[in-house]
């Protein structure tokens, strides 16, 4: 068979090889190893296959075992020892790299006449229609079940986190996913799909779900608008209503509240007066009992000292000098009005 190189590089190449081999032979000489040179050889390329089964899982990754292909156990971080190849292999998945899905991409790359714009929309709890994107951020967990046990595995996080969403939108209300409870719907969207992958063992942790987007369809979004700013001038109206209740409703009661003490202090007033005017009257009908003269002549003049308080002439009587039959405390100021002659 005629060699594949020219005579001058083959006649090189030999010369090379007899050289190298004939400096092997004066080493193995000098070590006393003459004609032992192939099982040394042997031995030394021995000693390199079996070194080559040492591997280094770095921190970032997971070291994956595969005997003859078959995958047999996950390696964590540091130094490890497989069966050299061709017997056993290992991969090093980044197990630590956040990536991202985003569900508004789901129909790109689709031809324009083939994709539907209604396979996009989703049904929420108080059956409306809308549009939601959300990005998926994610990393592998276990590299084993990552690589072996799903077939395709970041195609079937994307139809499980769809699928997701679309399933807690159907008990949220429209006018909820799109202001106050956004995080809350990426919250619950986040922990169904992590459930879902765990049931399916494909080895992916799921650290974060953003809503980007909840909008009902083009079609239709002025009309939508139209109602939440009816809603919205409704929820007005209604805060309006309800201030002027918050204020005329306490003054009402404050008021109420006034009249009902001043009734209850004059009640008390009253009755005070009733029984007091009662037990006077029940003393005084004790003191008669016991001295019926004596009580009746004070009566008398306690009741003729009343009356003289309030009257405005006085009479007294001629026989009397200088005012003698008139009773010292008897006050004999003219009462009458300002012009009128006393008598």
């Amino acid at each position: 068979m005629p060699s594949p190189l020219p005579p001058q590089e083959t006649h090189a190449a030999d010369s090379t090889f007899s050289a190298i081999r004939q400096r092997l032979d004066y080493t193995l000489a000098l070590l006393g190893m003459r004609g032992k040179g192939l099982a040394l050889l042997s031995g030394m390329a021995a000693i390199i296959w079996l070194a080559s089964g040492i591997y280094r899982v770095q921190p970032d990754e997971q070291g994956v075992v595969q005997r003859f292909g078959r995958w047999t156990d996950t390696t964590s971080a540091g130094l490890h020892y497989h069966l050299p190849w061709p017997v056993e292999t290992v991969q090093l998945p980044k197990a630590t790299q956040i990536k991202q899905l985003k569900l508004a991409n789901l129909y790109e790359g689709s031809p324009p006449d083939a994709a539907d714009p209604r396979e996009k929309q989703m049904l929420t709890g108080d059956e409306n229609i809308v549009e939601a994107d959300c990005a998926v951020f994610w990393r592998i967990k276990d590299a084993g079940q990552f690589l072996f046990r799903t077939n395709k595995p970041e195609e079937a996080l994307r139809i499980t986190a769809e699928g997701a969403l679309r399933e807690v939108l159907s008990h949220t209300p429209i006018q909820a996913a799109m202001s106050n409870r956004r995080q809350q719907v990426a919250e619950e969207t986040r922990g169904l799909i992590q459930q879902r992958l765990d049931a399916q063992q494909a080895g992916i942790l799921i650290t974060q779900v953003q809503l980007q987007r909840v909008d009902p369809p083009a079609a239709v979004i002025d009309a939508f608008n139209d109602v939440q700013r009816a809603r919205a001038d409704q929820e007005r109206a209604r805060n309006e209503a309800q201030a002027y209740s918050n204020d005329i409703l306490p003054k009402a009661r404050g008021e109420a509240e006034r009249i009902r003490q001043e009734a209850e202090a004059y009640r008390s007033q009253v009755v005070n007066l009733a029984q007091g005017e009662a037990k006077r009257f029940d003393s005084v009908y004790q003191t008669y009992a016991q001295a019926k003269d004596v009580t009746a002549w004070r009566l008398y003049l306690e009741s003729m000292d009343e009356m003289l308080k309030k009257a405005s002439k006085v009479v007294i009587d001629g026989g009397g000098k200088n005012g003698a039959g008139v009773l010292p405390l008897l006050q004999l100021q003219d009462k009458a009005k300002p012009g009128k002659e006393n008598r």
